[in-house]
């Protein structure tokens, strides 16, 4: 079992390393395709479906942390009672459009895959995309769900609060936005509740909660940048002070020690400037022949 989990976790892993890795190279993955995968998949792990009831089918093997169940219900049933499972709600007086004797239901919730396929510009994602699709269950097809009684779906997303280090701050919580992704690739961001933590939606589809990105200080990186050169440049500058007067202290010291090795001289002035001056000879001149003509 232990085993068993720790591969669990180097798949989940090496999944999100991957997914920025691919991600970084197209827009997203095929949500189409995850869509339809997900919704064959469901149907093929179930070998006897009852009817009303919703069926957690597990994740397939190459997507790792994904959560997907299914339900069949009949369209009078959807009418009368509506849907529960998870963090969706649908209440009653739903009506499938084309209308269908039944409906197939999947609800997916993406975890970790989530940002391999859904991304809102200037934002990021703080909770894992949940989506819910309705499908005919005579051809297959993906059909729409109308609430009729002008109760919306609810999803919600309350375990943000307790997974998120981001719940802790006010501000930060004020700035959650739900967002809808259409099945056209359009998406649609709005207000939150904040009481229950819900997103209220009118139609079917993928959703989930993003905060904007923060934006970066370029300006203050940029002061820093030249604090930090006028920091250098007088350091610089100090240096070159100190090593000046350093090498003039030197030779003063040299020409002292010189001086003192030598006779002093006396000192006269002329005019404003002070020049040595010898007191005396010490050598009398003596001519090397007194023979004068």
């Amino acid at each position: 079992m232990a085993l068993k989990r720790d591969c669990v976790i180097v798949l989940i892993v090496l999944n999100a390393w991957l997914c920025q890795q691919l991600v970084q190279g197209s827009e997203t993955y095929n949500r189409d395709s995850l869509d339809s995968f997900l919704y064959d998949y469901a149907f093929k792990k179930i070998r006897r479906l009852r009817s009303g009831k919703m069926y957690n089918v597990g994740p397939p093997s190459n997507f790792p942390g994904m959560e997907v169940a299914v339900a069949r219900v009949r369209t009078s049933s959807l009418w009368n009672k509506g849907l529960s499972y998870g963090s969706l709600t649908i209440p009653p007086k739903i009506m499938p459009w084309p209308f269908t004797r039944r409906v197939d239901v999947v609800y997916q919730n993406l975890a970790n895959w989530s940002s391999c396929y859904y991304s809102v510009p200037n934002h990021r994602l703080v909770a894992p995309v949940i989506g819910f699709l309705a499908y005919d269950s005579t051809n297959n097809g993906l059909i729409g769900l109308r609430a009729m009684g002008g109760h919306p779906f609810v999803l919600n997303f309350s375990s943000i609060y307790s997974n998120s280090s981001d719940a802790r701050n006010v501000t930060m919580s004020m700035r959650y936005r739900c967002v809808r992704f259409d099945t056209n690739g359009t998406l649609e961001l709005s207000s939150m509740m904040r009481e229950s933590s819900s997103c209220v939606v009118r139609e079917q589809g993928h959703f989930s909660v993003v905060v904007p990105n923060e934006a970066k200080d370029d300006n203050g990186v940029h002061k820093w940048w030249i604090m930090g050169i006028a920091a250098a440049v007088v350091g610089l500058m100090w240096l070159v002070v100190v090593v000046v007067f350093g090498c003039k202290r030197k030779k003063m010291k040299k020409m002292e020690r010189e001086s003192e090795r030598c006779e002093g001289l006396d000192t006269i002035w002329i005019g404003r400037s002070r020049m040595p001056c010898a007191s005396g000879i010490r050598t009398q001149p003596v001519l090397e022949n007194s023979y004068l003509p």
